[in-house]
């Protein structure tokens, strides 16, 4: 084998190797660092930013006197010393409350400026009702020098989704669903939403080529084992959403 040929084998080896290297899925903190931290707090926010994630995921209600909290549950009871709906709560009442760890129940404001700019937010709409507030508070926040790509908007209730995408369509909008997540494609296309964010469980080669043809990126939930990061990775989905950002 001559050298010129030698040369340029290596040079296509190295070129494959960066090529593969490339491949990078964004790591997104479910409800902060909550494999660390008590989800959904501060703590568990500045937590995931510590470790270095390009995205941190969180769940809002809005609650009795309109505020908009930051909560997982519909029920207070699982890591709060309070009982009942959060929904039936004020946000004076809930700041009383302590979560496990003794950390307290952030509003969504609290959050947007613990995160500063520094990763993408996405925010869920867990409760009803949370679209018109969300929005109202993103303006805030874009008034303050925050911009739409700081932000992404999911939900299960499609509703809410819908509603977003009418008080402003520019936001980028991910559809959640725990059903086949190429059936989604239809209604991700009429809010124009620029993600599907199905259950790691339901995704194969079939309907990750669906989505992907469909123009749609693909953030999976809640992938915590190194074998189904794996297999996430192999499928080559666009983000990973995890409790424990290491494994990625």
């Amino acid at each position: 084998m001559n050298i010129k040929k030698s040369i340029l084998i290596i040079a296509l080896s190295m070129s494959s190797i960066s090529f593969a290297q490339e491949y990078n899925p964004l790591k997104i903190a479910h409800r902060g660092a909550m494999g660390h931290v008590t989800e959904n707090t501060i703590e568990s926010v500045q937590k995931a930013l510590e470790m270095g994630c390009d995205a941190i995921e969180i769940d809002v209600y809005k609650v009795k006197d309109g505020s908009l909290m930051v909560f997982h549950d519909e029920k207070l009871n699982r890591v709060s010393n309070g009982t009942g709906n959060i929904e039936d709560y004020t946000k004076e009442e809930l700041k009383k409350l302590l979560v496990t760890g003794n950390y307290r129940i952030p509003t969504l404001e609290e959050v947007i400026s613990t995160i500063d700019k520094k990763v993408i937010l996405n925010i869920e709409l867990k409760g009803s009702n949370t679209a018109e507030g969300t929005i109202e508070i993103i303006k805030d926040f874009k008034r303050k020098g925050w911009t739409n790509s700081n932000f992404i908007i999911s939900s299960f209730k499609w509703e809410e989704l819908e509603k977003i995408y009418e008080l402003d369509p520019t936001l980028d909008i991910a559809v959640l669903t725990d059903k086949e997540p190429a059936d989604a494609i239809e209604f991700a296309h009429k809010v124009k939403a620029v993600a599907i964010n199905p259950h790691f469980k339901k995704l194969n080669k079939t309907n990750v080529s669906k989505i992907k043809e469909a123009n749609l990126k693909i953030y999976p939930w809640t992938v915590n084992e190194i074998k189904d990061i794996n297999r996430m990775k192999e499928l080559k989905v666009d983000g990973i959403i995890t409790n424990y950002l290491e494994r990625l």
